[in-house]
């Protein structure tokens, strides 16, 4: 099994754990609210169904005007479900990866998860999960081709870093001026197929991404080492809690190392 543990010491509350960002955890995914410098702000990722009004009032208690944007890591149903509503409501786009917009405008399903894969409750329960196709409308746009691997206006001060295998246009999120990385579902910091590690315990344990729904095993590999190569001090992870301090490069560098060295096995036990 690919996994590293973590010592709690290097596990942080979702709340002002680095500079302008902070989260929400909804069950067992977080969204995170980015501050930045000209005052503005940005949402990243956007939920479970049903989870607008409790994402929206959050966000209305630390913010006096709505985000420049959502952006969003991916487009599996807990990171996307609250997206057109919000982005009606605050009227704002949402920003995507362009190979993601099949399964954003409503034209192809992803794969049927692999209930088998990983092991563990929320793994036997995912043939339930919504799979899409969700449809945003004309709120969505593309992150600009020249700007995939670089710079957002909605994101000023951050790199976007096409990560995929979890889905075909997963991306991750650096900021180089602390190091902080939002790793969407490119990996975790807890198990997320078993739902007392990922809902309840929350072990502070780094793995890959949920093994249900991962498309690409290799393309996910080459993604935990591209982000491991920029050595992170604080991660905010997709499901899991934040990690924050110098050991944290180290312990995702080994888990690269884990999931190269394991190859096709990544998938029956991720």
């Amino acid at each position: 099994m690919a996994q590293v543990s973590i010592p709690e010491a290097y596990v942080a509350p979702m709340e002002h754990f680095a500079a302008g960002i902070t989260g929400l955890r909804l069950a067992f995914v977080n969204v995170f609210a980015v501050a930045h410098p000209d005052g503005s702000w940005t949402l990243v990722d956007a939920g479970l169904p049903f989870s607008s009004g409790l994402i929206g009032g959050w966000a209305e208690k630390r913010f006096r005007h709505p985000p420049t944007a959502i952006v969003l890591t991916h487009g599996h149903f807990d990171h996307v479900s609250a997206a057109r509503e919000l982005a009606e409501k605050w009227d704002v786009p949402i920003f995507a990866h362009p190979m993601e917009f099949p399964y954003l405008t409503g034209k192809q399903s992803y794969p049927a998860p692999d209930f088998s894969a990983g092991g563990g409750m929320m793994s036997f329960l995912s043939p339930l999960y919504p799979k899409g196709p969700v449809d945003l409308g004309d709120r969505l746009q593309p992150f600009p081709t020249d700007q995939v691997q670089g710079s957002l206006m909605a994101m000023p001060n951050w790199t976007i870093l096409h990560t995929p295998g979890h889905t075909p246009g997963h991306v991750s999120f650096f900021r180089s001026t602390d190091r902080l990385m939002i790793a969407g579902d490119a990996f975790c910091t807890t198990k997320p197929e078993s739902f007392f590690d990922a809902a309840i315990t929350q072990k502070p344990e780094l793995h890959g991404p949920p093994a249900y729904f991962t498309q690409d095993w290799d393309a996910a590999s080459q993604s935990i080492q591209k982000l491991a190569e920029l050595d992170p001090l604080i991660v905010a992870p997709g499901h899991g809690k934040p990690l924050v301090g110098d050991g944290v490069a180290g312990q995702l560098r080994r888990l690269a190392e884990q999931f190269a060295t394991r190859g096709n096995d990544n998938r029956a036990a991720a």
